[in-house]
């Protein structure tokens, strides 16, 4: 059994009773189970920033990574907000695409029958502007062929009517999770994805869960705007945008920390600023299941897979043969080993 040292090393063996030797990488199995449903690994695309998985296919397998989160679906066809639309930031992106996308017809017809041709575990990711398209968006993917989980989105920044974004209320979040709910079987998964730009996450968590959510993703971006050099005018055509990347990592994990703290029972999924695999233990150590890849992509098409590759060699460095065995450990007390019960499935 080969030795290898920690990456990012913990403390001391010989002063941390918790810490244990390294083992051989292929010891790791990185399989985890989020309501029942198995993934090959808990590393995911992140929505919105692959379409359906296509545009990834040249540059990894995609039923090799543990699930492909589709961009954001809707009942309509959108053409999505003006150009310019994009902008890079210090350690990160802003982004106000606005929920561009073909609808849900053309989703269901070409999209997803790829997906599950490729062998890939889908996690149909939905946004609608009205209770009554939540409901119908739910209804019409609950029922289609292979979805693995679906993600309500309720949190997207990108909309021009802030009045929207559910997620910013309890009552409203809840309101939008089950109408969704309500057309989605039992069986499948359904992952609400929250706002950071909230008062008190816990709040919408413990009413989304409530509603009918059987796991939560955290966190979506965050509002933020950036001024152009040469106009001094806002750089986007819609003002504000949705900030992304590293730049995020640490409210996001203050989420995740949050939530898992108050509902250690509940599926999380991290999502934020995710770019190599000691990023992905974090969100797993502060009481994520599993994490979502996103911003990153957009210069490494192939992170998914590398993320899972670097993960299992950061958990193998601490001697964890499973995601399991981590999933909380940040909140034990200090030397306090990790149990293969405790972690939520």
């Amino acid at each position: 059994m080969t030795r290898r040292p920690p990456t990012h090393p913990t403390a001391d063996p010989a002063a941390d009773p918790a810490a244990v030797p390294a083992i051989d990488p292929d010891e790791v199995d990185l399989a985890v189970e989020i309501a029942g449903v198995p993934f090959a690994t808990p590393v995911m695309t992140a929505s919105g920033c692959a379409a359906a998985g296509r545009e990834l296919a040249p540059f990894l397998d995609v039923a090799a990574i543990g699930a492909v989160v589709t961009k954001s679906v809707l009942l309509d066809p959108r053409s999505g907000r003006a150009t310019p639309r994009m902008v890079e930031t210090p350690s990160g992106m802003l982004n106000s695409i606005g929920l561009q996308g073909p609808g849900i017809d053309a989703f269901l017809a070409s999209d997803l029958p790829w997906l599950v041709q490729q062998g890939a575990q889908p996690v149909v990711s939905i946004a609608g502007g009205s209770l009554g398209e939540y409901a119908e968006l739910g209804r019409r993917v609950g029922a289609a062929p292979g979805v693995a989980a679906v993600e309500i989105n309720i949190s997207c920044p990108n909309v021009e009517n802030r009045g929207l974004v559910f997620a910013c209320d309890p009552f409203a979040a809840a309101r939008a999770v089950s109408a969704a709910r309500r057309g989605i079987p039992k069986d499948i998964p359904v992952l609400a994805k929250l706002s950071p730009d909230v008062t008190d996450i816990v709040v919408v968590a413990e009413a989304v869960m409530e509603a009918g959510a059987t796991g939560l993703s955290l966190v979506n971006t965050t509002l933020g705007l950036e001024i152009d050099p040469v106009t001094l005018r806002p750089a986007l055509a819609g003002v504000t945008g949705g900030l992304s990347g590293p730049a995020i990592r640490p409210m996001a994990l203050r989420c995740v920390w949050q939530v898992h703290a108050a509902l250690p029972d509940v599926p999380l999924i991290g999502i934020g600023g995710v770019r190599t695999g000691f990023d992905a233990l974090q969100f797993l150590a502060a009481g994520a299941t599993a994490v979502q890849v996103g911003t990153v992509t957009f210069h490494d098409p192939s992170s998914p897979a590398r993320v899972g590759h670097e993960l299992r060699a950061e958990l193998a460095a601490r001697g964890a043969i499973s995601p399991r065995e981590v999933v909380g450990v940040a909140h034990r007390p200090a030397g306090t080993p990790a149990s293969r019960e405790e972690a939520p499935a």
